[in-house]
C-alpha cells in the first residue's frame, strides 16, 4: 500500500557518502524534529534527473527552507558511491543531503516503487515528492507514467 499524507515514515536504515564512504543514517535521524522536503528519483545522473528535477530543488532551496523547510533530501535507489557522486557533480547541491535506498527498502515500505526491469535498471524509486513535518507526511506528489510535473520543486514550494 501506498503511503499516505498522515502516514509516519517509517524506520529504515539509508546510506550517505561521507568523508571515509558510506554511513548509515536512519529515517528518524533524517526526520525526527524537522520538516523535510524530500524528493526521490528513478536514478542518479538519468537525463530528466539530472537535467530538470535535482537543479529545480538546487535553485528553490533557499526558497523552500524560508518557508519553513528544515532540510531538503534528495532519495535514489542507488547506492552511497554513486549519490556521493551525483553531489559533487552538481554545482549548489552541497546543502542537499543525498540519500541512497541501495536495497529499495524504503521505497518498497512507501509503496512507491517502479519496475524498471524493462529499461535495465531494476526495482527503482517511483518519482515523487513529500514534505515531512516531525516524521509524519503532510504533502505527497507522485508523478504519473513517466511525467515531470508535481514532483518538481516548484510544485512542492506552491503548497507552503
Amino acid at each position: 500500500m501506498t503511503i499516505q499524507i498522515g502516514d509516519k515514515i517509517p524506520t529504515v536504515q539509508l546510506g550517505a557518502a561521507g568523508p571515509d564512504g558510506p554511513q548509515p543514517v536512519t529515517t528518524d535521524e533524517v526526520f525526527a524534529g524537522k520538516t523535510v522536503a524530500l524528493f526521490a528519483v528513478p536514478g542518479a545522473f538519468t537525463p530528466t534527473c539530472s537535467a530538470r528535477h535535482l537543479p529545480g530543488y538546487v535553485d528553490n532551496g533557499a526558497a523552500l527552507k524560508a518557508k519553513g523547510v528544515d532540510q531538503i533530501v534528495c532519495l535514489s535507489v542507488n547506492d552511497a558511491f554513486v549519490m556521493g557522486a551525483w553531489k559533487e557533480a552538481n554545482e549548489g547541491a552541497e546543502d542537499i543531503l543525498f540519500l541512497a535506498d541501495g536495497s529499495g527498502d524504503l521505497t518498497r515500505a512507501l509503496g512507491l516503487t517502479l519496475d524498471a526491469t524493462g529499461f535495465g535498471m531494476g526495482e527503482r524509486s517511483q518519482r515523487y515528492s513529500m514534505l515531512v513535518k516531525d516524521g509524519v507526511v503532510t504533502e505527497l506528489n507522485i508523478e504519473q507514467g513517466g511525467e515531470f510535473k508535481v514532483s518538481s520543486a516548484e510544485h512542492l514550494l506552491a503548497q507552503l
